[in-house]
């Protein structure tokens, strides 16, 4: 991703900067197009945020160097790698100093078009969503004012902060809608599943078309449409903690306990372990979970029942989830 990422803008500033001598010119800011499959709405771009080439390249600077953290060592790409399209494969994240999280790191894919962020819904935008992990004691663990204060006496942020932002430096609102003008382009590519539904018919083997029936019938009234979410909150029968009793991080109703965001599906094959504190290491045992009808979790919500698919039912839904893996599409920039 970040390779694909590189050189694409860097022949989208090429293209708008540059004439057929190669001598310098004095482009306009260059707008990146970010393709997305078929059946999803156009990306959702804030208009005081619009996706410049050189915000994105910015954000995805930053958002794979540790300056960010407060040992230097953990950056927001440590939690969130591009081959496990952008989860990290732990059962609970790890930050500064060695210090484990609450949760596990859920998919950046499609961020862009998530209702809520956070397991819990605790942000709403991702301008705003980034600096809860900065400040996280379990993460980052650095204030905002330090964060700023060495981007400030960086030998090269600065200028690039400037040359993003119209003469704005590092700030809040510019380290922030720097990091998601980045993350709005980690946008799924078509799938073997997007094919199907196209109307290729041999897209999908007989085990997988299977599946996606089973799929049809019982995991679509929360996993439904293109992003294959709902984005609403459910309590989907896991056991909680007193530690992490869900949707902690703002007070809810006691209707609210062991609910949480319901995650988007695609490419749910790379991003293991599975639920909110990554309990289950393969889909095998998520779909066992819900065969069996969940843990008996209170406020279990209705949909959880118990499904008693034979061995080869199971088998089939595993398959077809496969099919929902994709890898990050790249971005092109617009003439």
């Amino acid at each position: 991703m970040r390779g694909h990422l590189r050189l694409l803008l860097a022949a989208a500033f090429c293209a708008a900067g540059c004439d057929g001598a190669g001598l310098a010119e004095t482009p306009g800011p260059v707008t990146v197009v970010v393709p997305v499959p078929d059946g999803f709405e156009p990306l959702p771009v804030p208009p005081q945020n619009p996706l410049r080439a050189d915000r994105v390249a910015l954000g995805d600077r930053l958002f794979f160097d540790p300056i960010l953290s407060r040992d230097r060592t953990v950056s927001c790409g440590s939690c969130h790698l591009p081959e496990l399209s952008f989860s990290d494969g732990r059962q609970k994240s790890v930050g500064v100093g060695g210090a484990v999280g609450l949760r596990n790191a859920p998919s950046l894919l499609n961020v862009a078009y998530r209702k809520t962020l956070f397991w819990d819904g605790g942000a709403l935008f991702l301008e705003s969503q980034a600096l809860v992990p900065l400040e996280d004691p379990h993460e980052m663990d650095l204030a905002p004012q330090d964060a700023l204060a060495r981007l400030r006496e960086h030998p090269e942020y600065p200028t690039l902060f400037a040359e993003a932002f119209d003469g704005d430096g590092p700030n809040v609102q510019t380290l922030t809608y720097a990091l998601a003008a980045f993350q709005r382009t980690l946008v799924s590519a078509p799938t073997d599943f997007d094919r199907y539904r196209a109307g290729d018919a041999s897209a999908l083997e007989d085990d997988e078309r299977a599946g996606l029936a089973l799929f049809e019938t019982h995991c679509q009234s929360c996993h439904a449409g293109p992003q294959l979410t709902t984005d609403g909150f459910k309590n989907n029968g896991a056991s909680v903690t007193d530690d992490d009793p869900g949707r902690a991080r703002i007070t809810f109703s006691d209707e609210d306990r062991g609910t949480f965001r319901v995650p988007s599906l695609r490419a749910v094959a790379r991003t293991a372990p599975y639920f909110h504190d990554g309990r289950f290491a393969d889909l095998e045992a998520v779909v066992d979970h819900y065969d069996r009808g969940g843990d008996g979790t209170p406020g279990q919500s209705a949909r959880v029942l118990p499904l008693r698919l034979s061995p080869d039912d199971r088998a089939a839904l595993v398959a077809f989830l496969h099919t929902l893996y994709d890898r990050p599409a790249h971005v092109e920039a617009a003439p």
